[in-house]
């Protein structure tokens, strides 16, 4: 009893107590600036909007499908700006112009001059700029640059600015053609990001290096020793160099307990006297202590908070209302200083301290954000996704051409949508293969709508330009043409075009315009299913062209099949027997005209090895031969025989060095002399196998799986093949081919041409079998004997090579726990290891992840199906699956590889007559290119020296080539001659007398809607390369 008196006591007394405060309208003081001598917090009001994930990037934008997750980009832009206007000192970024451009279109005139005095003032800051935040690792330098350029076009047209900051803080590791490419060179005067591997992380916060002087090319830009104590000088720094930031905590999330959501539950701060739990100074001490904690491991007086994460702000009132109250408070406790900011006055803050920073070369890869859990699987997932965006890339690139040369329209068709299309797919949530299945459709159908619009900007710019008088105008060009990107049609990966299937009796031809997007002439070898043998092909002059008839495999056709009726909902009853292949000789930025009609053809002679044979059989010519045994299939020997330059009939560089040893080395090759000719013959043994990495499950001990992102093997498997390996044989004038079925669900074509000096294989993978129970990746090996001491080099999104260590980390000492996943890098264009004699180079069609885990060996990961969730927030396993006539199989994949490009063991000649490049520039190679992979067929070239003994003109001449696929329109005619003589069937865009040089790539000639023309040229090789071809 007594005790319930004094406790009715106190409250009675507490009431007193509160009753004499008089609570009223509280105004927050939030003008505080920087204050010298004081830790400054830099809080930066954020939201980060992913344009799809685990929703489509419309049902992110209105709100829609929230029984996954509940958000809506358009509350989020109709919350913020009055919010923002409540308080001139509050401030705020945004980043997706996906989302923003969506939104703008929306507001009124009035809306938008409002946003315009915003970001006019400072209050609203447009950073990072592109249409998404695009991902680092699986995309390309070119789409990289386009999407930028999308968004960034939008923001100076409607506000008069450029983005100074790049803000790339969700994507998974972060690539060198970032830093200088898309950072410094874009203009951007810093680059912020989150995501580095947790070892690197903890060894940079101990010696206060998250923020850092960023030289990511070698090639550009100062030498690393003369920034060694670079002070961060913006009106001085070099322009290839940038000031970059990595975020402490590893996310871009505020501190903990300071989320305020309407819905988290970070405690708010109490301030009103007359209500319980009145605690401002305890939300003071909070502050004040975290803000020191993030000063320990940070240089000068200024940290950043990041006030925000995914998709907050849908009701940004409660944001700034409790960040208005920790300014105010935080300022009068006066032990820090908090103020609104932004990351450009974070940067400049940076500045005026005048600190030296330490320097970083190459780059964040891989990434890793605990033990056992390196994000390196996403690399190869979705490959047939990675293709098509690839795919559709190049031919936006040469769609954009033609548009251009015909003139392009405002209303349609024209190439925009698939412009917008690609640039969404350039998400870091979307090439990657990390967003839920339904998502990954909407970016697929989001291309072919955009392909469709552009194949009909094609077509009728073909039916233009081979008429006599395009001047007259191409409205009423009477020739249709059946279009065909790519490989030809946009389902040649199945060996399906409509558009070449077409009965040639009764006198009909086929007329195929054959475009090349390239600055230089094109020498190829053209391929489309035809139905009949008995055909032949001309060039625009009526002479006949060299061609062949390869037998189209069953493999192929009931694959195609199955597809054709899971992709367009149709059964294909038409079926092509063949393939027709023909060499066509196409100007650069031009077209040739070629003509298909009925005749007799050179079929290819057609061998079969049972398997059980103990000879060796042999392909290709004596410039480059194949060696494969004819009782298990299996490649056993690469051969070529060349001719060697005398050093007098060569035009050689005389400012770089001569070194190794002489070409009769026993070590290097036999040489000899045939006839008048010196001859060099080279043997090396190489060996092709596949093998899979069984998927970790996690265990209640460690949950840590195998998925979309993360690439977690548990052992690994070879694959046997099925009995002994049936090999078919095709020979002919133009392609020697060897086609196996190494299993029921693995089918290879080694392929040679003629007049080619590599050799290319092509896979198709899948459906992988998971009635086990266990998810599988799959991979390919390449064995040789070089000696190549744990070292190889991986491209950064189709531009520079980075010399990679197998278990070594350059700025760290690395603690190996995943010996595999820990040494995969994310491959664009190729991959290649080398010793003192030889080289092993891989280009790819598409991206993929790969490594050299042993010595003289390259693995390149396939395919993935897994059945694992890997627990970073997409909570669906990674297993595709493709449904026809009621029957739902795993996806297949057809690479040429993937279309992977092998350039395997080029000897580099070390004699008087072939020099290689001094020791300084021996780990670099070519800046452009890029190769792809589709059905899953991969693509590998094996390739001689090159004539100075060096790969790196080969990667990037015929990486470009593989990025713009050769496009082909074809018409069915009946009078071949009367069209020939009305039409034009040649042109070219370039002066016929001149062509680009080999070291200069177009990669981009378009018509902007202003009437201006968007010309882009890449040199495409790195500093010390030929030093004769790099000026241009």
């Amino acid at each position: 009893m007594a005790s319930a008196a004094v406790m009715v006591a106190a409250v009675v007394l507490a009431s007193v107590l509160i009753g004499v405060v008089e609570s009223k309208y509280m105004v927050y003081n939030t003008s505080a600036k920087i204050v010298l001598g004081k830790l400054n917090v830099h809080l930066v009001p954020h939201t980060h909007d992913d344009a799809g994930w685990l929703k489509t990037v419309d049902q992110y934008y209105v709100g829609s499908n929230n029984s996954i997750q509940g958000a809506c980009v358009q509350n989020i832009l109709d919350s913020l700006i009055p919010a923002v206007l409540a308080d001139k000192n509050r401030k705020f970024v945004y980043v997706e112009q996906a989302f923003f451009q969506r939104w703008w279109r929306q507001q009124s005139e009035a809306m938008q001059d409002i946003v315009r005095a915003l970001v006019k003032s400072g209050q609203l800051e447009l950073i990072n700029g592109g249409m998404v935040m695009h991902d680092e690792a699986t995309t390309h330098y070119i789409d990289m640059i386009d999407q930028t350029t999308l968004g960034h076009r939008f923001i100076k047209e409607e506000f008069g600015v450029t983005p100074r900051i790049g803000w790339q803080i969700d994507p998974f590791g972060h690539s060198a053609v970032q830093a200088y490419l898309l950072g410094a060179e874009v203009g951007f005067d810093s680059l912020f990001f989150a995501r580095i591997d947790y070892q690197d992380r903890q060894k940079r916060m101990d010696e206060k290096s998250l923020e850092v002087v960023w030289q990511g090319s070698k090639s550009l830009g100062a030498t690393a020793e003369a920034t060694l104590y670079l002070c961060l000088c913006l009106s001085c720094i070099n322009q290839f160099l940038i000031f970059t930031g990595a975020f402490w905590q590893g996310n871009y999330e505020p501190p903990d307990s300071f989320h305020f959501e309407v819905n988290d539950d970070s405690p708010v701060v109490q301030d009103d006297p007359d209500l319980f739990d009145y605690n401002v100074q305890e939300r003071v001490d909070d502050f004040v202590a975290a803000a020191l904690a993030q000063a320990n491991v940070t240089r000068t007086n200024h940290v950043m908070w990041t006030m925000g994460t995914d998709f907050k702000y849908q009701y940004a009132y409660t944001w700034f209302r409790q960040m208005d109250k920790l300014i105010h408070y935080v300022n009068l406790d006066g032990r820090v200083n908090a103020l609104y900011s932004t990351p450009s006055i974070y940067t400049d803050a940076k500045h005026i301290t005048q600190e030296s920073w330490p320097t970083k070369t190459d780059d964040f890869f891989p990434y890793a954000d605990r033990v056992n859990a390196y994000w390196t699987g996403y690399f190869t997932s979705r490959p047939a996704l990675k293709r098509y965006v690839r795919q559709m890339s190049g031919y936006y690139m040469a769609a954009r051409q033609l548009e251009y040369f015909i003139g392009r329209k405002s209303l349609g068709p024209n190439t925009d949508a698939l412009a917008d299309a690609l640039a969404i797919a350039q998400h870091h949530d979307a090439v990657t293969g990390t967003e839920k299945q339904h998502v990954a459709n909407d970016y697929a159908k989001r291309l072919s709508i955009g392909y469709g619009e552009a194949e009909a900007v094609v077509a009728s710019s073909i039916a233009c330009l081979t008429r006599s008088s395009p001047s007259a105008g191409c409205q009423n060009s009477s020739t249709k043409f059946q279009q065909a990107k790519g490989d030809v049609c946009p389902l040649l990966n199945i060996s399906y075009c409509p558009a070449a299937e077409t009965d040639l009796s009764h006198g009909k031809n086929l007329i195929v315009v054959v475009y090349n997007p390239l600055g230089w002439k094109r020498e190829d070898v053209i391929r489309i299913p035809v139905s009949a043998e008995d055909i032949m092909v001309r060039d625009h002059g009526g002479k006949e062209i060299e061609s062949q008839i390869l037998p189209i495999s069953d493999v192929q056709l009931g694959m195609r099949n199955f597809h054709v009726a899971s992709y367009l909902g149709i059964t294909a009853t038409d079926t092509p027997k063949y393939w027709l292949a023909f060499a066509a000789s196409v100007p650069p930025l031009g077209f040739s005209t070629y003509t298909v009609s009925g005749a007799k053809l050179t079929r290819s002679v057609v061998h079969t090895y049972q398997g059980s044979e103990k000879s060796t059989f042999d392909i290709g010519p004596d410039t480059l031969k194949l060696s494969f045994s004819g009782e298990n299939g299996k490649l056993t020997y690469y051969s070529n025989e060349r001719n060697l330059v005398d050093k007098g009939s060569e035009k050689f560089p005389s400012d770089f060095s001569m070194i190794g040893k002489h070409a009769d080395d026993k070590n290097f090759g036999k040489r000899s002399t045939v006839g008048d000719r010196k001859v060099r013959h080279v043997k090396k043994s190489v060996d092709m196998s596949y093998s899979f990495y069984p998927g970790y499950n996690g265990t209640k001990e460690d949950t840590q799986a195998s998925g979309a992102y993360i690439f977690r093997p548990n052992g690994t498997d070879v694959i046997q093949s099925a009995g002994k390996v049936l090999s078919t044989v095709m020979r002919g004038p133009l392609i020697d081919e060897v086609h196996q079925e190494i299993n029921s669900w693995i089918y290879q074509i080694t392929r040679v041409y003629k007049e080619k000096e590599h050799v290319e294989v092509e896979y198709m993978v899948g459906p992988i079998p998971v009635d086990d129970g266990i998810g599988k990746e799959v991979v390919t090996k390449i064995t040789t004997e070089l000696q190549s001491n744990k070292t190889f080099c991986t491209d950064s999104n189709g531009r520079d090579f980075i010399e990679r260590i197998r278990d070594y980390r350059s700025d760290w000492g690395l603690q190996v726990n995943q010996p595999v996943a820990g040494n995969y890098y994310p491959i664009n264009l190729g991959i290649y290891l080398r010793d003192s004699m030889n080289e092993l180079s891989i280009l790819v069609d598409r991206p993929v992840g790969g490594s050299s885990i042993l010595d003289g060996q390259i693995e390149l990961m396939l395919h993935r199906r897994l059945l694992r969730d890997d627990g970073r927030g997409v909570a669906e396993a990674l297993n595709e699956t493709v449904c026809a006539h009621g029957k739902c199989m795993g996806l297949t994949n057809r690479y040429p590889i993937l279309h992977s490009t092998i350039w395997i063991v080029r000897s580099k000649a070390r004699s008087k007559e072939n020099f290689i490049l001094g020791l300084t520039c021996l780990e670099r190679v070519l800046n452009g290119g890029v190769c792809s992979v589709s059905r899953y067929t991969l693509r590998f070239y094996w390739h001689s020296a090159s004539r100075y003994g060096n790969l790196q003109p080969s990667h990037s001449i015929f990486g470009s080539s593989i990025f713009l696929l050769i496009l082909r329109s074809s018409s069915p005619m009946q009078d071949e001659d009367n069209w020939l003589n009305s039409n034009v069937p040649t042109f070219t865009g370039i002066d016929p007398s001149y062509s680009l040089p080999e070291n200069v790539a177009m990669i981009t000639l378009q018509e902007l809607d202003d009437g201006n023309i968007l010309l882009r040229l890449a040199h495409l090789y790195e500093v010390c390369f030929l030093l004769n071809f790099m000026r241009f």
